[in-house]
């Protein structure tokens, strides 16, 4: 199993941390609010602890659960303390309405974590395709993943599987810009006809 640290108190920082400690992980939350941390470790329960702001993530996985404009910030902030850590980036970089993306047409979210992270982080795009409530019901999902490091990707992907859900390997971290479109996408979807008590999958045609 996984050791693993939040960085985040919302409501994804919640659901992940539920379904790791369900699936056998360790669990660090960290929030720039130690009272924030704090609640959500006692909320989660079964040995979750809450981490220090700023200081080194005890996980060897770091999940960035926090609004995508705080994406960059945090990791520069958080500098050195994430070398060597697999960082996940979940965000999503909507505009203000959710149409559009809030970022350069030719890059992502999680390339530009990836540009201000130590050059010892590997970064992973994984999770944005999912509704917390989606999430937290634990239905064995998909999990959309972009990632420049094979073995990285490989741990990200025994994470998940531990979480129930199904790990699906995009290709390297310049899918992360599609991947972002895809949760677009499923705004829009959501908007118009489907409702949010949807996610995207892959059908394999009974293959599986």
């Amino acid at each position: 199993m996984s050791s693993i640290s939040i960085i985040g108190s919302g409501n994804m920082a919640r659901a992940i941390g539920a379904l790791a400690l369900k699936g056998g992980n360790t669990v660090e939350v960290i929030a720039r609010d130690a009272d924030k941390a704090g609640a959500l470790a006692r909320a989660l329960g079964n040995g979750a602890t809450a981490g220090t702001w700023g200081a080194t993530p005890t996980g060897d996985i770091v999940i960035l659960a926090v609004l995508f404009a705080g994406a960059v910030p945090v990791v520069s902030e958080y500098g050195g303390a994430l070398a060597d850590k697999i960082v996940v980036d979940i965000t999503n970089p909507f505009n203000a309405h959710a149409t559009g993306l809030a970022v350069p047409h030719d890059t992502s979210i999680a390339q530009m974590v990836a540009e201000a992270a130590p050059a010892s982080t590997h970064v992973v795009k994984a999770f944005n395709t999912l509704f917390s409530h989606i999430l937290a019901a634990g239905d064995p999902v998909d999990v959309f993943m972009a990632g420049d490091d094979t073995q990285a990707k490989a741990t990200v992907a025994a994470f998940v599987t531990s979480l129930g859900l199904r790990p699906r390997d995009a290709g390297d971290l310049s899918m992360a810009q599609w991947l972002e479109g895809a949760s677009l996408l499923e705004m829009g979807l959501a908007r118009n006809g489907l409702g949010f008590n949807l996610s995207l999958g892959v059908n394999l045609g009974g293959m599986e």
